[in-house]
């Protein structure tokens, strides 16, 4: 088969897989910022629990809870990264913007759901929240956007190599 044939088969197998790269992007990346946040702020900072509302024991039950959580959603998403490359259909490009939606969305809910709207735990228990909020949830946003704009591109990508093929 000829390089532009390869080629050409790749770009075709990443457009018919293209959902499944973003999906996969996308759970890796809430698994991963999950991750980091348990480790960071729950285990190493100590600044909150996943749970705050109750005892420390159901705050470490709930952080046990979390933790295993983001595994399921880290394994999920690579075992479509597995697919994918033995389908010779991985698209780094719409993973990443996949992974990136997937980190700067869970931060973004965490940040406006879980500690404002349910208030189950704060970033951090200190007298001016207010800058860990504004960092936290501006951060999530340009995350998000970034992923958004990937996501996007590429899109377009395939939508230009279908109309042209079609």
């Amino acid at each position: 088969m000829s390089s532009n044939a390869t080629e050409s088969s790749n770009l075709s197998a990443r457009i018919t897989y293209a959902s499944r790269n973003r999906w996969s992007g996308f759970l890796a990346g809430i698994g991963f910022i999950a991750f980091v946040d348990e480790v960071v702020f729950h285990q190493l900072l100590h600044w909150h629990h996943f749970y705050d509302k109750s005892t420390s024991a159901v705050g470490l039950v709930s952080d046990g809870l979390f933790h295993a959580l983001n595994w399921f959603a880290t394994i999920a998403g690579m075992f479509l990264v597995s697919d994918l490359r033995r389908r010779n259909a991985m698209w780094p490009k719409r993973w990443w913007g996949g992974m990136l939606l997937g980190v700067g969305g869970f931060q973004l809910y965490d940040g406006t759901i879980q500690h404002k709207w349910m208030r189950i735990h704060q970033i951090r228990y200190v007298d001016n929240v207010f800058v860990y909020d504004v960092v936290w949830n501006v951060s999530a946003a340009v995350i998000l956007i970034i992923g958004i704009m990937l996501i996007v591109q590429t899109g377009r990508l395939a939508k230009r190599e279908t109309e042209r093929d079609g």
